[in-house]
């Protein structure tokens, strides 16, 4: 089963300062998790993190990861802004966006950010844009077809809007390297949510026969390979976690097989982990406001959809604690709900649970990425508080709850609302 990290207690007296619904982080998970990624990649002299700020954009926590080392991947103007303030510049950014507005490369190259390119056409829109073609630069790999693990089918690149083909990928290099590049790297994304301690090694294959294939044919030795994200985590509480050491080695394993017999042993790697490294750190805490009594049972809450819309959106399974009922038994079916005018705001359906009464405390686990993130403003909802739950124990605001002045804030017509 899921355990929380914080207990009821704590959370009875957080409530007290701050109301629910909110986020909150556990900070000593946060850095335990970098550390393990950084251990297991410490065998490739280059290797970096390059944390998805889309998965939890809060300077806070960006601060933290980059205290253990990592860097930031970000994906528009706004991400590269707040990475800038928290203190990430040059190498420390990798910039990977697509349909990419002019102003977001201008933005990626004054900060002197890595820029990985998505497709064939930017390289003429980079130049246009900010005058020239930076000396490092990425390009998007998209292999087309499925992608499989063994006999499994994970993902299908080609119905991906993302990267270039490969002889796309293989002109590209020539034409930035005619432009005057110098030094290049080689990204692609091409599953999600994978607990399978395969999928980076079976990635890194068809990237490094990539990388080899990059070198005889367009004269290019790459310096540096991004595995980007799609390790993923346990939703399910019964579900077998991946297990990041053993990843870690199967990669060695494929790099020395590839890469080092083709002269390309020292090309670094890179990660960009967001939901591996913040999801089981992050819940959503809420409480039971009502109760309903129809054709089903359901259990109303004061979150929504809007504070975590992947069940919404998805169907994704989100575990939920019945805060001080964790030895009770589920002997009762919920569907857990919120007060969006959506039938699909629903947090859980015919979810075994114990008995949920009134008042108590619900924690939602692993929304510590593409959780608050995901948050929208629909029927009027306001955003929730972020918190961070501190190493000595102690808990900080690092984002306030919205108020109805900021969601009146952006009308153009000021006189209803002064």
């Amino acid at each position: 089963m899921k355990k929380p990290f914080v207990t009821k207690e704590q959370l009875e007296k957080i409530i007290e300062t701050y109301p629910t619904p909110f986020h909150i982080y556990d900070e000593r998970g946060i850095r335990e998790r970098a550390r393990a990624l950084n251990a297991a990649f410490a065998w490739n002299r280059g290797f970096k993190e390059y944390f998805a700020v889309k998965a939890t954009p809060n300077p806070v926590i960006l601060d933290i990861l980059k205290e253990e080392g990592c860097g930031v991947d970000c994906s528009s103007l706004t991400e590269l802004m707040m990475s800038d303030k928290v203190g990430f510049s040059g190498s420390d950014i990798m910039f990977s966006s697509n349909d990419t507005p002019a102003e977001d490369f201008v933005e990626a190259r004054k900060l002197g950010a890595i820029i990985n390119l998505d497709d064939f056409t930017h390289i003429d829109f980079l130049e246009s844009v900010t005058g020239s073609i930076p000396e490092t630069i990425c390009c998007r790999y998209n292999p087309g077809g499925d992608f499989r693990i063994s006999t499994r089918i994970m993902g299908s690149p080609s119905e991906a809007k993302y990267g270039m083909t490969p002889e796309q990928i293989i002109e590209a290099y020539k034409i930035l390297k005619a432009k005057g590049a110098k030094r290049f790297g080689i990204h692609a994304f091409l599953s999600s949510n994978n607990t399978d301690n395969e999928y980076y090694p079976t990635l890194s294959r068809e990237l490094f026969k990539m990388a080899v294939r990059i070198k005889e044919e367009a004269g290019v030795s790459l310096s540096f390979i991004n595995l980007s994200g799609g390790v993923g985590i346990p939703y399910l509480p019964d579900a077998k976690p991946a297990d990041i050491a053993v990843i870690g080695e199967g990669v060695r394993k494929v790099y020395d097989e590839i890469l080092v017999p083709a002269g390309l042993g020292d090309v670094s790697l890179f990660t960009e982990l967001g939901r591996w490294m913040l999801a089981p750190n992050g819940m959503l805490v809420t409480k039971a406001i009502h109760e309903k009594h129809i054709y089903k049972e359901y259990i109303g809450c004061d979150a929504c959809a809007a504070n975590l819309m992947r069940p919404a959106m998805y169907g994704a399974y989100h575990h939920i604690t019945v805060m001080g009922k964790e030895d009770e038994p589920l002997d009762h079916i919920y569907d857990v709900t919120g007060g969006l005018c959506e039938n699909n705001d629903k947090f859980a359906v015919d979810r075994a649970l114990p008995k949920i009464d009134v008042g108590d405390i619900l924690a939602i686990h692993d929304a510590g990425a593409h959780g608050f993130s995901m948050g929208y403003n629909y029927n009027g909802k306001l955003r929730s508080a972020e918190l961070l739950l501190k190493e000595d124990g102690s808990v900080e605001l690092i984002r306030r709850a919205e108020t109805p002045d900021d969601y009146f804030a952006t009308l153009g017509v000021t006189k209803f609302f002064n």
